[in-house]
């Protein structure tokens, strides 16, 4: 990825699971409102993603949504990839004469999903009803009315309906009780912040855990220590090392014994993945954002040209930064009850500091705020290579999860 970067935002079903991601990429040297680089950077992101990256680093095991432009569809690129793993987003921009219909209908015979991106029912939209498969429409620009209309006039064909820009929790329930099948926007990253709300505390004593694990002076006999007080952790590491994985020769005798077994490297893993889910029954996804967030920090901590940096504290920084969203509380009131440094609410809450410097980096990555995206004179292709390993490691975490008592 010379000289571009790859991101992606999530595409949620009415049950709010992720259906997709939307790829968006961005480079140093092109201009996406002009064609021909346009089309030169849809190719690019094909190298890219599918067969340098390789899709599944990107996107998991979902479809990923992937703009294409007139040129590209012309040239039939989206053929020379796997129709069960990427859905065709045609631009507003594009043309639809004879030959781009041609093309779209061939593909859809093969077996191709298609989506159009900020649909209107014009003369020339209307005869591609036929073989569309989804249809995006952006709530922010149409509002409600012209909303209501256009979906009740889509009732009469067979499309997908998916709403985009979606901000806030009553445009959620608003545009799921009109029957919109796909949503995406800002709002599903958004914690539902109760004021006034204190951490519990099993939800402390699991964060203060977590703290010691990521403190990059932790003593063995400190986190036995800290595990073995907590009855239901201790329980938990048993059974892990108990799981069909491990062989059935091994016999543990004790807590020292059993983490001495998994190694710090495989028990921090173990914490991250364990305290992180149970804080909270919110869906898997924020976890997996959460972990994205802790492993991008820390990357771009080792990527810091004067070595400065601590990664294990980076880590923790992009963690607890994803507080809001895991307890539905706000960052300052999650920090007031935490034992932290100084300096890390600091790079938390107001983004001070070289660690809040990379969490600031890793947000605007997150946001797509692409033209933001610095840290400490690090290139943007080698920021986005970071994105892209957490996005692996933190998905390797979460489906590698073994089998816990419960």
């Amino acid at each position: 990825m010379t000289n571009f970067i790859i991101g992606r935002q999530q595409i949620f079903d009415r049950a709010s699971n992720i259906y997709a991601y939307e790829l968006v990429f961005r480079g140093n040297n092109f201009d996406l409102s002009d064609n021909h680089e346009a089309t030169l950077a849809t190719h690019q992101i094909i190298t890219d993603s599918i067969l340098e990256i390789g899709l599944n680093n990107v996107v998991g095991e979902h479809k990923a949504f992937i703009n294409f432009t007139t040129q590209n569809i012309l040239e039939k690129t989206p053929l020379n990839l796997p129709k069960d793993r990427v859905v065709i987003e045609i631009l507003e921009n594009v043309k639809m004469d004879s030959y781009i219909v041609s093309n779209l209908r061939e593909m859809s015979q093969k077996g191709y999903l298609i989506s159009l991106d900020n649909f209107s029912l014009t003369h020339e939209h209307r005869k591609l009803l036929e073989f569309i498969d989804i249809i995006k429409l952006d709530v922010l620009e149409m509002g409600k009315t012209r909303i209501q209309e256009m979906i009740s006039q889509l009732k009469f064909y067979n499309v997908k309906i998916l709403a985009a820009k979606v901000e806030t929790h009553d445009e959620y329930k608003y545009l799921l009780e009109l029957g919109c099948d796909y949503f995406q926007g800002f709002y599903f990253n958004k914690p539902n912040l109760v004021t006034g709300k204190r951490i519990e505390s099993n939800q402390l004593e699991s964060l203060r855990l977590l703290t010691i694990a990521h403190n990059p002076n932790v003593e063995f006999d400190e986190l036995v220590m800290n595990i073995s007080q907590n009855l239901s952790l201790s329980y938990k590491v048993l059974c892990y090392i108990n799981s069909a994985s491990y062989p059935a020769s091994i016999k543990i005798g004790s807590i020292s014994q059993a983490i001495a077994y998994l190694g710090l490297d495989e028990l921090k893993r173990w914490i991250n993945l364990v305290i992180l889910s149970s804080l909270s029954n919110k869906p898997s996804v924020v976890i997996q954002n959460a972990l994205i967030r802790g492993k991008m920090c820390e990357l771009l901590a080792k990527l810091e040209r004067k070595n400065t940096a601590k990664p294990g504290e980076f880590f923790l920084i992009g963690i607890l930064s994803s507080l809001d969203s895991i307890l539905d509380i706000s960052r300052e009131e999650a920090m007031e009850q935490l034992p932290l440094s100084d300096h890390i609410k600091d790079a938390i809450l107001h983004h001070q500091g070289l660690g809040g410097e990379a969490l600031s980096c890793v947000l605007n990555y997150e946001l797509g705020n692409f033209d933001d995206i610095t840290f400490s004179n690090t290139s943007r292709s080698a920021i986005g290579r970071t994105y892209i390993e957490s996005i692996s490691w933190a998905r390797n975490i979460t489906s590698g999860k073994k089998s816990e008592c419960r």
